[in-house]
């Protein structure tokens, strides 16, 4: 098979690509020299990303996985945002259909919900609060247009929730809370948000991966939370990197700047996932740190 994966040096990206070359498919994907480095691999690596790609000569894409965008929760710059988050994946599904791809798998985020109570489910309601999150919901209306609008065509949308693993070392403070308090503890004790009770909905980047090979497979367009279903909060994260790392730090807490736009818990409902892509995340929390403990990926 012979697949496109945008955003192919990211962190999401970047499994996947590795997981699919070694299933011995045919890969292309797009890139960016700031993120992992991809090199050594039997594939073309189009940089930097999908600027000035020569469509004509790639041919034709058994499925897109559309992982690249501007993930930066915190950048007010709607222009920008829409731009790239937006525009270019409108693009970028014209393109590729055009050129004869019927599968489409793109990232979007359970940012769309926002401040809203948990647990979320796929129908809303929504707080596009941000840009990035307003971003995420006009991509996935598009999407949903543009599947009506080739029928033939599935398009299924991933709403990613909480991602932590492999390969998220160059993502600095955008990183998942799993790998920014593991670093702090190696050092000393972490400092979390008054009083540590947030709660995020974690998923393994190897599920994720899992989860975009099956809705590759999808028989119909959807958009599903691609979560555990279950969350965890960031005092008990600290037991369990405790108890994985071999230390005993004790969190200590500050003000959360952020708190009028602060998500208090991610926890999704993963009924849709299973019944439209057959996914359900096979990753406990503790499993899922101990494996990215024991990869030697965690403190990198």
């Amino acid at each position: 098979m012979r697949y496109l994966v945008t955003g192919g040096t990211g962190f999401v990206g970047s499994n996947l690509v590795l997981e699919l070359v070694s299933a011995g498919h045919d890969v292309v994907f797009t890139g960016n020299e700031s993120e992992q480095q991809m090199n050594d691999l039997p594939c073309k690596c189009l940089y930097p990303g999908l600027t000035g790609i020569d469509w004509d000569s790639l041919g034709t894409f058994d499925a897109v996985f559309h992982q690249a965008a501007m993930n930066n929760t915190r950048c007010r710059d709607s222009a920008e945002m829409f731009r790239a988050n937006v525009e270019s994946s409108a693009a970028l599904f014209r393109k590729v259909v055009e050129n004869g791809c019927r599968r489409i798998v793109y990232a979007s985020s359970t940012a769309v919900y926002g401040r809203n109570p948990a647990p979320f489910t796929e129908s809303g309601p929504f707080d596009l609060n941000t840009p990035y999150a307003a971003s995420k919901k006009a991509l996935e209306e598009f999407a949903a247009s543009f599947a009506a609008e080739h029928p033939g065509v599935s398009v299924v949308g991933l709403r990613y929730c909480n991602v932590y693993g492999p390969r998220e070392n160059h993502k600095g403070t955008r990183a998942s809370m799993i790998h920014q308090l593991a670093k702090q503890m190696v050092h000393g004790d972490p400092l979390l948000f008054e009083f540590g009770e947030q709660r995020r909905d974690y998923i393994h980047v190897k599920d994720v991966v899992r989860a975009n090979l099956l809705a590759a497979e999808a028989r119909e367009s959807c958009i599903v939370n691609c979560a555990s279903g279950k969350a965890t909060t960031f005092n008990q994260l600290v037991n369990i990197l405790n108890e994985v790392m071999g230390v005993n730090r004790k969190p200590r807490y500050f003000q959360n700047p952020y708190a009028g736009d602060y998500q208090t818990d991610t926890t999704c409902i993963t009924d849709g996932a299973l019944r439209h892509i057959g996914f359900r995340a096979s990753f406990s929390i503790e499993d899922g740190i101990e494996d990215y403990f024991a990869g030697g990926w965690m403190l990198r």
